[in-house]
């Protein structure tokens, strides 16, 4: 039900407020639209209220666009505390969403070719280190966390990942494990120290790679493992690994790169080895955000389920396993949001409080996506062949030690 309007409101006003009349059924959105005017549309449920600066007539070109560039900005204001119901109030009645109507022109989005992916990297990841230390947890692991109890702590989380997904590579000492994206290195560091395994580590950011070489000698693993900054797609397929293992990497791959992907995994895997690829996941194909694609990941998409198993079949590996891990990506966010917020003046003193609101806006954004969305989270275990059937655990229960 729709509150009473005092006057006619014209132009872009005008527009939004036939389309919110129309399609919020669930939920309760309160609007101050620039004129002063304030609308509310749905039903009686406690109201998300927004207060809109400026709304051009040309902004409705492109709603996600003008929705994440306006909050940074502080054309949209929405209380921090209201954002994660301002994204479920959009999740709710996603059929008819404010970014699937109105004028809705997408921009083109960025190319993802092999020239600009290193640039392409570097903006999210090579922004320092020193900021990603306020918010990530002593591992500095930027992927889900695995939480075998809800009072788990991030770094206990993500200490509890890095065991898992190493559990399902089925580590051997000696062995040669190719970790593509290591991050800041972490994974590749336990790795050796756990299983004595020989590890190659692969990024394209400086600023990890200079940390993850740091935490390889400080770990007394520098023998055992070598930090790359190389891309993927040039490795040689005269070294191959008995394990390869790609943890939040795949996502920044591109749809157009997802074959050579596939193809590369082939040449470098040995016959009898093993990989994990831990990406996130979308349920249906669609276009990448722009707002992210032009602020936070260029050139980035994320793959359906669909999409990663017909490439696996297509490439002959043999698909093993497959795990949703979408509620341990909310929670992951959740306490990534937080430790951001609780940092917010040193944020904006280290850039300015349009990056701070930027930052805000898409972890909180994110941990909406796995909570309501159809976004999801899946570690893929294949293999280049079927393996002995005498060889492979019968169970699951190898994990949970």
């Amino acid at each position: 039900m729709r509150v009473t309007k005092s006057r006619q409101l014209v132009g872009a006003e005008s527009i939004v407020d036939k389309f919110l009349s129309s399609h919020i059924r669930q939920g309760r959105l309160t609007i101050v639209y620039p004129s002063g005017q304030q609308r509310s549309y749905g039903d009686k449920s406690k109201a998300v209220k927004v207060t809109i600066k400026r709304l051009p007539l040309l902004g409705l070109r492109n709603p996600t666009m003008f929705l994440g560039e306006s909050y940074m900005f502080g054309n949209l204001q929405v209380a921090e505390e209201q954002l994660d119901d301002l994204f479920r109030l959009m999740s709710d009645n996603e059929s008819d969403s404010f970014a699937t109507h109105l004028i809705q022109k997408l921009p083109k989005r960025q190319a993802n070719r092999r020239k600009r992916q290193r640039q392409q990297i570097s903006h999210h990841y090579d922004i320092g280190n020193d900021y990603y230390k306020l918010w990530l947890d002593k591992t500095m692991t930027y992927s889900c966390a695995y939480f075998k109890k809800i009072t788990d702590s991030l770094e206990t989380a993500q200490n509890q990942k890095i065991h898992y997904v190493l559990q399902k590579l089925q580590l051997k000492a000696g062995q040669k494990l190719l970790d593509i994206g290591c991050g800041w290195g972490y994974l590749a560091v336990a790795a050796a120290k756990q299983y004595g395994v020989e590890v190659v580590g692969i990024t394209l950011s400086h600023e990890q790679l200079a940390s993850a070489n740091k935490l390889a000698q400080k770990s007394g693993v520098g023998h055992l493992v070598t930090f790359k900054l190389a891309n993927y797609q040039d490795l040689s397929g005269e070294q191959q690994f008995d394990r390869i293992v790609s943890v939040g990497m795949f996502e920044h791959v591109g749809q157009q790169n997802h074959a050579s992907y596939f193809q590369k995994i082939r040449q470098l895997l040995k016959d009898e080895g093993i990989s994990v690829l831990h990406t996130i996941t979308a349920r249906n194909e669609q276009a990448t955000s722009p707002w992210i694609d032009k602020y936070i990941f260029p050139g980035g998409y994320l793959p359906t389920v669909d999409m990663i198993e017909k490439l696996l079949s297509d490439y002959k590996f043999f698909s093993i396993d497959r795990e949703n891990l979408w509620q341990h990506y909310a929670m992951t966010l959740d306490i990534w949001r937080a430790r951001h917020r609780a940092h917010r003046s040193q944020i904006i003193e280290m850039f300015d409080e349009n990056f701070y609101r930027m930052q805000d806006f898409w972890l909180a954004g994110s941990a909406a996506a796995f909570r309501y969305s159809g976004t999801s989270i899946n570690q893929f275990i294949f293999t280049k062949h079927k393996p002995s059937f005498k060889t492979w655990p019968l169970t699951r229960k190898y994990l949970t030690h």
